[in-house]
């Protein structure tokens, strides 16, 4: 999905949106409920009560570009936390759409070299 695309920023909206939205509502909800500007290099994602399908809200300069996703197995680990809306790197997109979790328990750590005692 867009992988090609050189995003400046990409924004999940945490919790449930409702999917039948259509262009306009998920701009207006970006706009007014999140107070951001759709009209940016930005790719805006959301997710309904069902966690395998997604929609996509991204402003091509001309237009707006509306993308659904709908897994056939499986589902998006979609973040319910209370945070409105979660700025994503590029590697946690990638984990998005790879169905793994955002943020894991752990993960390995840089060592760095040790120093004598």
């Amino acid at each position: 999905m867009l992988k090609d695309l050189q995003l400046d920023h990409v924004y999940i909206a945490c919790g449930y949106t409702d999917l039948r939205l259509g262009i306009d509502g998920l701009a207006d909800l970006v706009q007014l409920h999140f107070e951001l500007d759709p009209y940016t290099n930005t790719l805006f994602l959301f997710c309904g009560r069902r966690c395998d399908r997604i929609k996509a809200l991204y402003w091509e300069g001309d237009g707006f570009l509306l993308l659904y996703k709908r897994l056939e197995k499986g589902n998006f680990q979609w973040p319910l936390s209370s945070v409105a809306l979660k700025h994503l790197t590029p590697q946690q997109y990638r984990w998005l759409m790879e169905g793994l979790v955002l943020e894991p328990k752990r993960s390995i750590k840089n060592v760095r070299g040790y120093t004598a005692v």
